[in-house]
This record gives C-alpha cells, structure tokens and sequence, in this order.
C-alpha cells in the first residue's frame, strides 16, 4: 500500500492538524477514533469513512465539508455546474420579499406540473437540468403563493424549496442545503402540512448525520415522529414515517448502536409491507427495496462490510426506482466490497453508480473515498480505472 499522491482526504486531515499543532495522537484522542486508523487515513492508506470525517471535522472545530473538501469547485467549473449556484441563492433570498411586480405567476396546475418535473428530474440524476430551471420557478411560485396565500401554493413553494436542497446537497454546497431547508420549514408551517413537516425533519436530520450530531439527529426524527402523528392517517403519512425510521437507522448505526438501528429498520420493515414499493410518494423511494437498501447502510456504518457486502448483492432494485437512488446504493455497496478485498467487485459497482446517474456519481463522497481506497490498495484494477479517477477528477 502506498500514499495518495492526489489531495485526497487525509492529506487535508493533515494540513489541517499541522495548522492546530497537533500530533496524530492528540487529534485520535480528541476525536474518539482509534490511533491506527487515524494515522492510516491521513496517510492515505485507507479511505476515510463518514464516521471518522465527522469525528475529525468535530476535533478541529470545521464544518466536515472543509475535511471532505467540498464542493469540488474545479469539477464544478468544468460542467458548468458553479454558475447554477447563485441563482439558486438568490431565489431562496427573496421568500419573504412579496410578490414581485414584475413576474405574472402562471395557472397553478401548470406551476405544480414543472415542480414534479423538477422533483423527478433530480432524482433521474439531471442535476444541470434542475438546477438551471429551478430559480426561475421558485421566484414565479413566491409570488403566487403571496399574491393569493392559500395551502397549496404554499406546499408548492415548499416542495420547490427541498428540490433545492436536493440541488444543493448532491453537488457539496451544504450552506446552501442548509438555507434551503429552512425556506422548506418557513413555507410548509404556512401551508399548514404535518406530512410535510415530518420530511423536513427527516432532511434536517440527515444534515447532523453529515455532521456526526448523532443525538441531535435523533431528537429531531422523535419531532418528525410526532409532528406525523398529528397527519390524518393515510399512505403518504405511513410512507414518510417509515423513511424517518430509515434516516434514524442509519444514524444510530453510524453513532454504532446496532440494537437503536435494527430497531429503526424494523419497524420500517412493518410500515413497508403495509405500503409496498411507494416510489413515487414524495418521491422518497420508500418501501421494502428502500428498507434492504438502508440495512446494508446499517452494516456498513456498524463497520460489518462482510454482512453489508454480502446483503447489498442479493438486493434487486426495481426498474422504476429513481436512478439517484440506485447510484447510492451501488456506491455503497462498492464502499463495504473495497472494504472486504472484493476490488473487481467494487469497481464494478463504482462504474455501475456512475452509469446510473453520472452527474451525481461525480460529486459523490461515498464514490471518492471508495476509489481512493481501490487506489491506495494499487491490485490489478482494469485499465479503466485510471480513467475513471480523471472523470472524478482526484
């Protein structure tokens, strides 16, 4: 095994604690990780995984996008993807502004119809295609919703608000995310929709799963639990309650407390068989494919790559899942088998994720750690492999 020679994430580990003047050994202790993993990422020599970059971003008082180094903004530049950004910015700023004179809102069917082309679009992985379309959208739906204020023109706007987030999150700007959801909260408590107050739960959650707030993240999926009880009963209530169960399975296996996270996938496993496959609800994926998928997240939080490696293989994705869902779950599936020594394998699933929905494979940090781990462990890769990191650009 040998040292990166590209930028990858331990060498900003190392910059960073150089900068603190810190040993290795004070930067494992302030992070509760063990010494030898440390020093082996900031080497280089194994990938970082999501909990030991939260846990390190913690230790020097950093958001973990300047750990993970995100966003990629070379990569960014390059598609043309930077320039999307601020309209995007600008659009979230003038929620409260009123209506603006100068935009004549079109039908609402018509607004509706653009905001669930966009919400299917993101997760097609046409994160160029939405990003483009969505600032216009937003301010046309803000002065609708203020020009006549009534429940589904405020639960528009806040769909509108988390397909930014969507936006934002898959390509690294997570200020930007973290506006977004705020504007989603603002517009749903006027639309009046505990279903909608849940997702925003769920979505804010995951924000202290990135950050390794593992409590505040759960405090917040019992909020979500209990702003959903207040929802008539329905499918759509069921679907969202069981997501929440996901996002707080993951984060319980992430904090590695196995009995919390099997208890979370359990009971969306019971919600699950009561839904079905609910792809299309919110378009969150949920149902039994979405609880096989999460449980090999589980695994691979709770460091079982073997279990994770071997459950992620036996699991069939149906061929209306949305195709950002199925680059995740075959990036993390490719993370456990590096894991595992499966190096063909999990190259395999890297090229598979990539296939899916390439846009948001490149900016993915799950497929960046798992290739730099393939790379550290320099095996016979295919030829394709060197390629493959250009396209990434690392």
């Amino acid at each position: 095994m040998h040292s990166l020679p590209h930028d990858h994430t331990g060498a900003r580990m190392k910059r960073l604690r150089l900068e603190r003047h810190l040993t290795q050994k004070a930067v494992s202790d302030l992070a509760q990780v063990p010494y030898s993993t440390y020093t082996k990422t900031e080497q280089g020599v194994i990938p970082a995984s999501p909990h030991l970059i939260a846990a390190v971003a913690r230790a020097f008082r950093v958001d973990v996008a300047t750990v993970t180094g995100q966003p990629y903004i070379t990569e960014l530049r390059a598609d043309e993807l930077d320039i999307l950004i601020r309209p995007i910015r600008e659009a979230l700023d003038v929620y409260d502004l009123g209506a603006d004179p100068e935009i004549t809102p079109r039908a609402d069917q018509l607004l509706a119809d653009d905001a669930e082309a966009l919400l299917v679009a993101v997760r097609a992985g046409e994160i160029k295609q939405t990003a483009a379309q969505l600032p216009g959208l937003i301010q046309e739906a803000t002065t609708a919703a203020h020009l006549v204020p009534g429940r589904d023109r405020w639960i528009l706007l806040a769909s509108l608000y988390r397909t930014s987030y969507d936006v934002a999150s898959k390509l690294g700007y997570y200020d930007l995310a973290a506006l977004a959801l705020a504007r989603m909260d603002w517009a749903a408590e006027r639309g009046s929709d505990a279903v909608f107050g849940g997702m925003y739960r769920y979505m804010r959650a995951l924000t202290y799963l990135r950050d390794g707030e593992y409590r505040t993240g759960e405090r917040l999926v019992q909020l979500g639990l209990h702003t959903l009880a207040q929802a008539d009963p329905s499918r759509e209530r069921e679907v969202v309650t069981g997501q929440l169960h996901l996002g707080a399975a993951v984060m319980a296996g992430r904090s590695k407390d196995r009995g919390r996270a099997e208890g979370h996938l359990d009971e969306a496993e019971q919600i699950a068989a009561g839904t079905g496959e609910a792809v299309e609800t919110h378009w969150l994926a949920f149902g039994p494919t979405n609880v096989a998928v999460h449980r090999v997240s589980v695994f691979a939080e709770l460091d079982e790559y073997g279990q994770a490696a071997e459950e992620g293989s036996g699991v069939r994705i149906p061929a209306n899942w949305p195709k950002s869902r199925r680059s995740h779950h075959f990036a993390e599936l490719a993370r456990a088998q590096m894991w595992t020594g499966q190096l063909d394998d999990s190259f395999r699933n890297l090229l598979a994720a990539r296939k899916a929905a390439p846009q948001q494979a490149r900016y993915h940090q799950t497929v960046r750690e798992t290739y730099a781990g393939l790379e550290a462990a320099r095996r016979q890769l295919p030829d394709s492999f060197l390629s493959y990191g250009n396209w990434l650009g690392v």
